[in-house]
């Protein structure tokens, strides 16, 4: 039998009631302390890639190597960049989770 359109928007209008739940499966602790590790590491190696970064953007405009003083500035702003996302992750996600509770 075809179903209707009116029918069919009104399925996908259909609201199944699920929101995120914390505690309800085993292993969300690990899974917290994994992904924050994930994180750190990741900030970490932004450091290390931001030094050399501008170490090679330092040496490039001493030495006079346009390209490297070039490549020293996009591995900064890159670096500085992947800071602003690694940091930001948590509240990204926060903000987009809140706003996608508000659609209906």
């Amino acid at each position: 039998m075809p179903i209707s359109l009116a029918d069919c928007v009104t399925y996908l209008a259909f609201d199944p009631g699920i929101t995120p739940k914390g505690g309800g499966l085993p292993g969300l602790d690990v899974l917290r302390n994994v992904v924050s590790s994930i994180n750190m590491f990741g900030i970490i190696a932004v450091v290390g890639a931001l030094a050399v970064s501008l170490g090679v953007w330092a040496w490039g405009h001493h030495s006079g190597g346009h390209q490297a003083e070039a490549n020293g500035k996009k591995g900064a702003v890159v670096s500085a960049g992947a800071a602003l996302g690694l940091g930001a992750a948590n509240g990204i996600v926060a903000f987009f989770s809140a706003l996608g509770t508000q659609v209906h």
